[in-house]
């Protein structure tokens, strides 16, 4: 199963909002949302939980914070918690305002967050 489009489109309309300048990126079976070159936020389908869950890299120190949230918890994709990252179930961004919060969170660390470095490409 894809990652879930109606979630999408309301991380979609939250960017449109707050006129960020995003773009979309296929990745990990999932949908990331871009900002200047960097990984804001995205989406992907849990097989594991079966169920939809929104990645957010909110920063290391945002992410001790949050853990309090409903529905938050580590970002474990490597089986290994990825610093700055948290994955939110559903029952933490199933309404507008709880998904406003964390693309805010996201929206505002994303300038303090590093871009990956570029692949070299063989010629």
């Amino acid at each position: 199963m894809a990652y879930d489009e109606h979630l999408a489109d309301r991380v979609r309309q939250i960017f449109k909002d707050q006129k960020a300048d995003f773009y979309e990126k296929k990745m990990f079976g999932g949908l990331c949302f871009m900002i200047d070159e960097k990984m804001c936020c995205g989406i992907l389908f849990n097989k594991k939980k079966n169920t939809d869950l929104l990645m957010a890299r909110i920063g290391e120190d945002a992410s001790s914070s949050a853990m309090s949230k409903e529905g938050c918890q580590p970002m474990d994709f490597t089986r290994r918690p990825m610093k700055g990252f948290v994955f939110v179930t559903p029952d933490g961004y199933d309404m507008d305002d709880q998904l406003l919060y964390w693309v805010k969170l996201c929206l505002d660390f994303n300038p303090f967050a590093k871009a990956s470095k570029k692949r070299k490409t063989n010629k």
